[in-house]
C-alpha cells in the first residue's frame, strides 16, 4: 500500500535551517508528482511546495519563496524540503502528500516549531 513517511522536524530557532523528508513507499515514486503542506494551530491545511515526477520546475507559496526548497531523490523513494531563514510564521505540521491513481495520500506530519 502506498505510504508516505516524514522525518525531520524540530525545535529550531528563528534564521535557521531544518531539512525534512519524505519517505515513500507502495507505488512508483518517480512517475508521480509530490507536494508539502503545513497546517498551523488553528489553521488551515496550506501548500508549501511541489514538484512532478521527473523533478521538473518546482512551485512555492509567495509564503515560502526563496526560502525553501523541494527536491527528489527518485533512486532513494524520498522528496526533501530545505527550509532556510526559518520564521516563527513557520511552526506548523508539516505533510508531504502524493496522488496516485486519482487517490491522495498523506504523510502523518512532523512537527516544526520555530522559537527562541
Amino acid at each position: 500500500q502506498v505510504q508516505l513517511v516524514e522525518s525531520g522536524g524540530g525545535l529550531v530557532q528563528p534564521g535557521g535551517s531544518l531539512r525534512l523528508s519524505c519517505y515513500a513507499s507502495g507505488f512508483t515514486f518517480m512517475t508521480y508528482s509530490i507536494s508539502w503542506h503545513r497546517q498551523a494551530p488553528g489553521k488551515e491545511r496550506e501548500l508549501v511546495a511541489s514538484v512532478s515526477n521527473f523533478g521538473g520546475t518546482p512551485s512555492y507559496s509567495d509564503s515560502v519563496k526563496g526560502r525553501f526548497t523541494i527536491s527528489r531523490d527518485n533512486a532513494k523513494n524520498t522528496a526533501y524540503l530545505q527550509m532556510n531563514s526559518l520564521k516563527p510564521d513557520d511552526t506548523a505540521v508539516y505533510y508531504c502528500k502524493t496522488r496516485v491513481r486519482s487517490v491522495d495520500y498523506w504523510g502523518k506530519g512532523t512537527l516544526v516549531t520555530v522559537s527562541s
